[in-house]
């Protein structure tokens, strides 16, 4: 082969190796984003929740099809304790259209030690009268007299206490602390409702 014709076929392999490489670069590129991409998704669900509202029962502060939030680590890793008016995704014995297990997500009402009431349509804590207000019909249906809530165990509501199936119903009672999946912490959807949850306490 004359020396113009071996210079080519060298240009050539060139091309070819740097083309390979580039492929080969192109490829471990792609392969890396991916793998960082599941490692920061997996880190980022171990502390967060997208959580759909299911039903009518936390009415008139959330509503059916709400996209919340909900922080997995509020009552672990960080070392918090649920407080009152809490808003918590549990797991029940109830069991979903698909015989799973089935999650309900109510309100903070009762802690460990606290004697619960329900009489005449009112909430008694510790004796103390409830707020309704924040309630969808401010009445609160059922009775209950002085159950005392278990050590770690909390006692729920719905905001809709006409509509919901929450810790005055045998199928669900007071609810284990590890039961907790995590607190609801900011609604995304819709857009016209976004921000923080409603905590009625916080005015008391």
């Amino acid at each position: 082969m004359s020396e113009p014709g071996r210079r080519t076929q060298r240009i050539a392999e060139e091309k070819a190796a740097k083309r390979k490489k580039s492929n080969g670069r192109a490829v471990f590129e792609w392969v890396r984003d991916i793998v960082i991409a599941i490692i920061v998704a997996i880190i980022v669900l171990q502390f967060i929740s997208p959580t759909f509202v299911d039903g009518r029962s936390m009415e008139p502060n959330l509503h059916d099809g709400d996209y919340l939030i909900v922080s997995k680590q509020s009552y672990g890793l960080f070392r918090g304790e649920p407080e009152y008016g809490d808003v918590v995704v549990v797991h029940t014995a109830l069991l979903d259209d698909k015989g799973n297990d089935k999650l309900i997500i109510k309100r903070v009402i009762g802690l460990p030690g606290d004697v619960i009431t329900i009489e005449n349509g009112e909430v008694y804590v510790n004796g103390e009268l409830q707020d309704a207000s924040y309630t969808n019909d401010g009445v609160t249906n059922g009775s209950i007299h002085n159950l005392e809530v278990p050590e770690g165990y909390i006692f729920c509501l719905g905001d809709n206490r006409l509509n919901s199936k929450d810790s005055r119903s045998g199928d669900v009672g007071c609810i284990p602390e590890d039961a907790i999946v995590g607190k609801a912490v900011l609604r995304l959807l819709p857009f016209s409702d976004f921000g923080s949850i409603y905590n009625p306490y916080d005015d008391r």
